[in-house]
């Protein structure tokens, strides 16, 4: 279902937006009995409150809904939306929108709220109609909903209908809609064109393991991203328990997101000349899969001693990273659902991130909170390199010791883009473990909204 807004409707039920401190001004533009209502309904202008006011007829006349504080709105995002989102079928229009990215905030709520992941089971449709709201680009919003609904949507499935095929359909998809090109290598092509680690990784699968390159746009900058792609990830021959294997058909919500951020940007006709790198595998268990103590060979020559099979994202990213390295980007993005040490670290909800760009990192920060999607810096701590080099090999794939695993990871893929000057990689959870405001539990798109608000001013620096 198409996350949209309707056309202006001169039978739209308007909505008032209330905040506790205009309660008063409020009520002092309805008559009394509708006053009495609301002072009756105990409506206080709390965040998400709603009051529909009837109309002389019985009908709805208006309905009220409450922003919050500003603590408020900050501690649940997408509440008044989602508010929106939930009344009863008819045509909604909003009066007087907040100003700037509160609006926003508003009103991506409600397109966000009628996500619906129905493939498998009837859902339950959001039918309140919202007419897009003066003052907000709609759409820029409908863009921006219509890639989340996309990264949603590929994470939810699961392994058994989103294996690297799949996933390399979605590519084929998202091309085919706005113009651009798919180049696919799979299966033993990955050795002869020396692809070896996404090879290793994804051999012992059923399904071929594969890199698949987009690339759109012929004009400004260079903006490559990278996503990791593990349709499902068993940990290999270091098998992980089943309580930690049960969530891992989202092992490839790096890939997952940024299909979603490629598709804003391709949807809104950005100026960048933009090239999409995913190493699709499956991490799986059979007599050829990879074991611990081997030494692997990447791309770039870089030997990687395998200390768990379970550290396999950065391999096949490491590959990946080491292609776009060659002909650098002015901007390099890399996502992946990497590492349980980030989810410690940081928790769910935000999106830890690493880069050596001072400029880069505040750009992004900046937006993050701007467009309510959160982000946190972490560092390239260069003293932890010695952590990640085992002396019998150049890298190794699994410090031990536990410590500090975000960061050793992200230092690992650094090593494989010497020659890019702007370089960032997030390291994503892509779930949302509960329901909230226009959020439902399941897969979730992390930092690309940041990311989508940021690029024009990071990319005219």
């Amino acid at each position: 279902m198409p996350l949209k807004f309707v056309a202006p409707d001169p039978e739209a039920i308007p909505v008032t937006l209330c905040a506790p401190l205009d309660l008063d001004m409020v009520l002092a533009m309805l008559r009394d009995a509708s006053q009495s209502w609301v002072r009756h309904h105990g409506f206080t202008g709390g965040l998400g409150q709603v009051c529909t006011l009837p109309g002389e007829d019985g009908t709805p006349e208006r309905v009220l809904i409450g922003r919050g504080t500003v603590a408020d709105r900050l501690r649940r995002r997408f509440a008044v939306g989602a508010a929106i989102a939930a009344l009863p079928t008819a045509t909604y229009m909003i009066e007087a929108m907040p100003d700037g990215a509160e609006a926003d905030e508003i009103a991506l709520g409600y397109l966000l709220a009628c996500y619906r992941f129905d493939r498998y089971r009837a859902q339950t449709v959001a039918t309140a109609r919202l007419v897009a709201p003066v003052g907000v680009d709609a759409g820029k919003l409908e863009a921006i909903a219509a890639g989340e609904m996309l990264t949603r949507n590929l994470i939810n499935t699961p392994a058994e209908d989103m294996g690297p095929d799949a996933l390399e359909q979605a590519v084929h998809g998202q091309a085919a809609a706005f113009g651009a090109t798919v180049n696919v290598i799979t299966g033993d092509d990955l050795l002869t064109r020396n692809f070896p680690l996404i090879h290793t990784v994804g051999r012992a699968a059923a399904r071929a393991p594969r890199l698949i390159e987009m690339t759109w746009g012929n004009t400004g900058p260079t903006l490559t991203l990278v996503g990791k792609g593990v349709c499902f990830d068993t940990g290999g021959l270091n098998l992980k328990p089943s309580a930690s294997m049960g969530l891992m058909k989202k092992d490839m919500g790096g890939a997952a997101t940024v299909l979603g951020l490629a598709h804003m940007i391709m949807a809104r006709g950005m100026a960048v000349r933009l090239r999409v790198l995913i190493p699709a595998v499956e991490n799986a268990v059979s007599g050829n899969a990879f074991r611990p103590g081997d030494i692997l060979t990447a791309r770039n020559g870089l030997t990687v001693e395998i200390n768990n099979t379970d550290a396999e994202g950065r391999l096949v990213l490491a590959d990946a990273l080491a292609l776009a390295n060659e002909t650098p980007p002015d901007l390099l993005i890399c996502m992946a659902t990497l590492t349980g040490a980030a989810r410690v670290a940081v928790g769910p909800d935000l999106a830890p991130f690493f880069t050596d760009d001072d400029v880069l990192a505040a750009a992004v920060s900046a937006y993050a909170a701007k467009v309510a999607d959160p982000v946190w810096r972490l560092p390239f701590h260069a003293p932890y390199e010695a952590m990640i080099e085992p002396g019998i090999a150049d890298l190794d794939n699994a410090p031990k010791g536990g410590m500090a695993g975000s960061i050793t990871a992200a230092l690992f893929l650094r090593r494989f883009v010497p020659d890019v000057a702007r370089f960032a990689h997030f390291d994503i959870y892509g779930w949302q473990p509960s329901d909230a405001p226009a959020r439902p539990k399941g897969g979730v798109g992390m930092a690309a909204r940041a990311l989508f608000a940021a690029l024009p001013e990071v990319l005219a620096q």
